[in-house]
């Protein structure tokens, strides 16, 4: 919105609410904040009805699919079984991207409270957190806040245990988390089986980020149609955003779904640094597509995100002014996917280190109009003939901007 001749945007903390406000290592700093009511509520409810509080809330993930919460957990609900898992991807891996750790490091008992609401409706009494292996501070204040809530009792018969990653961006895919967890090498599973019907050990399994987990007790405490009513319609709620490059203001926000990219450069962002025109940013990770400026009062939610070409995913938000050379960053983000791709598939194996080529040629003034049209081909291939979503994202960068910033490409052409 436009206040005073200024564009302004107001933060709203769900996730973030007691982020500044307790100590992150004493949980009856939490208790009295309002902390454990949600589960003890939850455990007041049917299974049914509780998974159909969090599906009528329209809460998706936080992460990279946009999957309606509740009907996830449904899927694992109604299988008969011994066992069943509830799995926090913490492996936050998408450079420019740390909303996870924030909530880790200043609120971790939302999280546990969280996964042991998902416990109780799916039926399960083990729970896993994925951390990064970047983040090992990180990991000791999760397993003090663990051992606190079970000197608490609170957490009842659910057990959580912290596994730490090795660094594999791969592993920011829940298949391929899974193997990690199993002690296997980190490569996405071929699909169906999802997880939530046969997860981790062949048993069903929960798999969602740590923002989305944040989000259930706050939805218990005030109800389905108290979210529902915030932000966006078709994905209702709040998004942690993390703001990098050229802007102002670089750090993190959370704001209601329906709040424009624009809104957030400008208004919380506090706009383009020396007052340099802008040229375009990035959302969603290293994956997401780059956007120009004539998208940028597109709203943030998923769906809206996704009619641009472009991603929400992890809510990294990339800005760059007019000074920044396109192709060499497109180039250095090929790298990284090159890099990080598992090789299980040959599109994303052969894929990734032949668009990596075609990139450094072209910004190293060897390229032709031939090596472009390749490029688009390849890119076009992967993006639906990979395994998983590294590779099947991997070109976006790339496509987005020979879609939008063709002429910094030709400038570049032999």
């Amino acid at each position: 919105m436009v206040k005073g001749g200024k564009i302004v945007a107001e933060e709203m903390r769900i996730v973030l609410r007691n982020v500044g406000k307790i100590s992150p290592l004493k949980i009856d700093e939490y208790i009295k904040a309002g902390g454990y009511k949600s589960l003890a509520k939850a455990r007041s409810m049917s299974q049914i009805d509780l998974i159909e509080e969090v599906k009528k809330s329209g809460l998706r993930g936080r992460g990279g699919a946009g999957f309606n919460c509740g009907m996830k957990w449904s899927f694992s609900y109604k299988i008969d079984t011994d066992q069943k898992y509830v799995v926090c991807n913490a492996d936050e891996g998408e450079p420019g991207t740390y909303k996870d750790r924030i909530i880790m490091e200043n609120d971790p008992q939302s999280l546990l409270e969280g996964m042991a609401i998902c416990g109780y409706a799916i039926g399960s009494n083990k729970g896993y957190i994925y951390c990064r292996g970047e983040y090992p501070y990180v990991v000791e204040t999760l397993n003090k806040a663990i051992a606190q809530a079970k000197d608490k009792g609170v957490l009842g018969d659910f057990d959580i245990e912290v596994r730490m990653g090795a660094g594999a961006y791969v592993c920011g895919e829940e298949s391929a988390l899974i193997e990690s967890i199993e002690g296997h090498r980190g490569e996405p599973r071929f699909k169906p089986p999802f997880p939530p019907v046969e997860g981790l050990w062949g048993k069903p399994t929960i798999v969602n980020n740590v923002e989305t987990f944040a989000n259930i007790p706050a939805i218990l405490e005030k109800g389905a149609d108290w979210y529902k009513g915030i932000g966006a319609s078709s994905y209702p709620g709040t998004k942690v955003l993390t703001l990098t490059g050229d802007v102002v203001n670089r750090t993190y926000f959370e704001v209601p779904t329906n709040v424009t990219i624009r809104e957030v450069i400008y208004g919380l962002g506090g706009g383009m640094v020396n007052g340099k025109n802008f040229k375009a940013v990035q959302i969603g990770g290293t994956s997401g597509g780059f956007i120009p400026e004539e998208f940028l009062d597109t709203p943030i939610d998923f769906d809206s995100m996704t009619t641009i070409g472009a991603v929400l995913g992890s809510g990294a938000v990339f800005v760059m002014d007019e000074t920044r050379d396109i192709v060499d960053i497109v180039d250095r983000i090929s790298k990284f996917f090159e890099h990080e791709s598992c090789g299980k598939c040959t599109p994303c194996r052969e894929g990734t280190k032949r668009m990596h080529e075609m990139m450094h040629r072209i910004n190293k003034g060897s390229g032709t109009v031939g090596v472009m049209d390749l490029l688009q081909n390849l890119g076009n291939v992967m993006s639906v003939a990979c395994l998983c979503g590294l590779g099947q994202a991997a070109p976006a960068p790339v496509l987005s901007t020979l879609k939008h910033f063709k002429l910094e490409f030709n400038a570049k052409l032999n």
